[in-house]
């Protein structure tokens, strides 16, 4: 008997353009571990630039700032994912697992053919 899995992607648009989707919520996830875009974007092999490419597009896709930054100082900047920020990624998370729990149900149908 063949071992079936169903597999998929999803991703969370607002207005037609991407807010979150896997890639993105692990590059937020990254900045909250590092509390650095520059530091995130290398543990992930991602450039700096296409790092805030990403954070930018995913700001102004939110109705609310999801990263905000501060500039280096005395103290050194930063970059903070804000409590709007890990409320969407914890919910992107839960709908995810929710999707996979789902199509791994599925598998019974393609296996009963």
């Amino acid at each position: 008997m063949m071992n079936y899995k169903i597999k998929s992607r999803i991703w969370i648009e607002a207005d037609d353009h991407v807010l979150l989707g896997h890639g993105r919520v692990k590059l937020l996830k990254s900045i909250e571990e590092y509390g650095s875009l520059s530091k995130a974007a290398k543990s992930l092999n991602m450039s700096y630039k296409k790092a805030w490419d990403l954070i930018d597009a995913i700001n102004k896709s939110s109705e609310k700032p999801v990263v905000e930054t501060a500039i280096g100082g005395k103290n050194g900047g930063g970059t903070n994912i804000t409590k709007y920020g890990k409320k969407l990624i914890e919910a992107f998370e839960e709908i995810n697992k929710k999707c996979w729990d789902f199509l791994d149900q599925q598998t019974s149908r393609i296996e009963s053919l």
